[in-house]
């Protein structure tokens, strides 16, 4: 079990003899510092950790999800969204990143709404946030049938998403060593696709296609492109957007359970931008010059195709196209394994904070909240309304719940960082922080007001061509029931915004373990820094 750091003192300073260190960090009084939400296995690897955070959240939303954008938007709207939507994800990391290296602990940012703004707010943003992870699970179940439809196998798409369902939870409820091991391997295969996806791209687009055209911008300018549907595309591109980036903020739930997470958390928040720049605004840009938006079945009720598919076939097979489905297919298992892992890590915090029955905390021998699992994963039953509903809409209607649910995640990240970072300084604690938010203090108050903004518009297209009630209640229902829960728990429990004074700074604080210690100093070595190089590059 980690140390905890007091108000007063921190960890000792690390000497060039690893023993020394271990005897000062022994001699740090750690008794006077509770231990509430650390309780789980710290069993994620530095590796494992880095290669979630590339690749993890890498799935439905930039593989199926720019598709619908392309598709509703247009190819200048869906670059200009997903630029905006991933400056506003990069100062949420940046936020994010500097409490949770800080407070490693599973609940993550919806702790921090309740322990830095009012427990109101924690109460309401971590059910909502909950809910939101267990849809997602759903959504990727519902995507991969319509991944897996594309050869016509004739399998029902209901059995391919039982199938996966109960490996998802098998995986989740063994250890989190398997859950680790499973993202880690399918998101390096995630981030080896797109990077090829790039490469054929720019080749389909120089002329290495089935018609053996120079392709250039000509996509821009058939039709009402560059800008389709107006205001109204253009605003409702946000949505799918805030999809696709979604769970990038989820993998500081990760920090639980990973070690050293003061050293480790930072470096993943560090590569957030290179992995912005080059998984989704390149992508969005090769597939807005490839595939024209008028291209038939990129988003329909029954259907949806994956334009990196498209992309694939334009290089001239049809075997390319099965290869990046097959690859497509893995990374909606792998979308949906992260969802599910982090829902029960909420379910688990909401237990610890007595905001739901202490049955969600029981953990199993591996210290994994398996009932949090089960219940969780019973959520994602939503999958197989798919049949009845089509899934196509069924997909379009869960996208635009979670996306809308991201965007007041990040508000909710932005305003506790404010707090936080305004109670840090007046206790003058700011040397304490193992990362610092270099943005502060406009960074995060660019992301509340860039989001607050985002969730009010992007609705737009709900009220084109006359009214459609049930796409304006998917943009719309997250609003007025975190309202109700938030509203509600105040009442009932009379929570007030908690002041700098009372502000809870050392519960949970982490302090580098004897191995931790002993890691940091043989970085330092020749054969660690070579280490350190490896694992920046892969």
């Amino acid at each position: 079990m980690a140390g905890r750091v007091s108000e007063t003192s921190g960890p000792p300073p690390i000497g060039k003899n690893w023993e020394q260190d271990v005897e000062r960090s022994e001699a740090f009084d750690d008794s006077a510092h509770p231990v509430v939400s650390d309780k789980l296995a710290r069993k994620l690897s530095a590796r494992q950790v880095q290669m979630i955070a590339i690749g993890g959240t890498i799935g439905t939303g930039l593989f199926l999800g720019t598709g619908k954008s392309l598709a509703t938007g247009g190819p200048g709207s869906m670059l200009i969204a997903y630029s905006i939507v991933g400056a506003i994800v990069f100062l949420t990391m940046l936020a994010l990143g500097e409490m949770a290296a800080y407070v490693p602990i599973a609940g993550s940012f919806c702790s921090f709404a309740g322990r830095y703004v009012d427990d109101s707010l924690g109460f309401a943003l971590t059910w909502n946030y909950w809910f939101n992870d267990a849809v997602s699970t759903a959504s990727d179940l519902v995507a991969l049938q319509l991944v897996f439809a594309y050869w016509d196998t004739g399998f029902p798409g209901w059995a391919i998403a039982l199938i996966f369902w109960g490996f998802l939870i098998a995986a989740n409820i063994i250890t989190v060593r398997a859950y680790g091991e499973l993202e880690y391997w399918l998101s390096l295969l995630k981030v080896v696709t797109i990077i090829i996806f790039i490469i054929l791209g720019i080749v389909v687009n120089c002329g290495g296609n089935t018609s053996h055209t120079y392709l250039g911008d000509k996509a821009w300018y058939i039709g009402d492109a560059p800008f389709v549907g107006g205001i109204g595309g253009f605003a409702s591109v946000f949505v799918t957007a805030s999809f696709a980036y979604g769970g990038t903020e989820s993998i500081a739930i990760t920090a639980g359970e990973t070690k050293n997470p003061t050293k480790n958390l930072p470096r993943v928040v560090k590569n957030v931008f290179w992995r912005i720049l080059l998984f989704y605004i390149i992508s969005v840009l090769l597939i807005g010059l490839n595939v024209p938006y008028n291209t038939p079945g990129l988003s329909t009720k029954s259907s949806a195709t994956s334009p990196f598919t498209l992309v694939f076939q334009m290089a001239g097979s049809k075997a390319a196209g099965s290869f990046i489905n097959a690859v497509i297919t893995t990374s909606v298992i792998s979308a949906g394994n992260h969802a599910l892992f982090a829902g029960t890590r909420l379910l688990y915090t909401l237990a610890q904070n007595k905001h739901a029955p202490q049955i969600f905390g029981k953990l199993n021998r591996n210290r994994v909240p398996w009932i949090a699992v089960l219940s969780t994963s019973a959520i994602s039953g939503l999958c197989f309304g798919a049949s009845y509903i089509g899934a196509g809409q069924l997909w379009t209607w869960l996208q635009n719940l979670i996306g809308v649910s991201n965007q007041l995640a990040w508000i909710a990240i932005g305003l506790a960082s404010i707090r936080f970072r305004g109670a840090i300084e007046s206790r003058g604690l700011a040397h304490k922080l193992p990362f610092k938010n270099w943005t502060y203090p406009w960074g995060p108050y660019i992301c509340v007001i860039l989001n607050i903004v985002l969730v009010l518009v992007q609705g737009w297209s709900s009220f084109k061509g006359g009214f459609h009630g049930v796409d304006f209640v998917s943009y719309y229902i997250e609003l007025p029931l975190m309202l109700v829960m938030y509203v509600g728990w105040k009442l009932l429990k009379g929570t007030k915004i908690v002041g700098y004074a009372e502000m809870d700074l050392d519960t949970d604080v982490y302090v580098p373990t004897d191995d931790d210690l002993k890691e940091e100093v043989e970085e330092k070595t020749v054969k660690g820094r070579l280490r350190s190089t490896l694992r920046w590059i892969l």
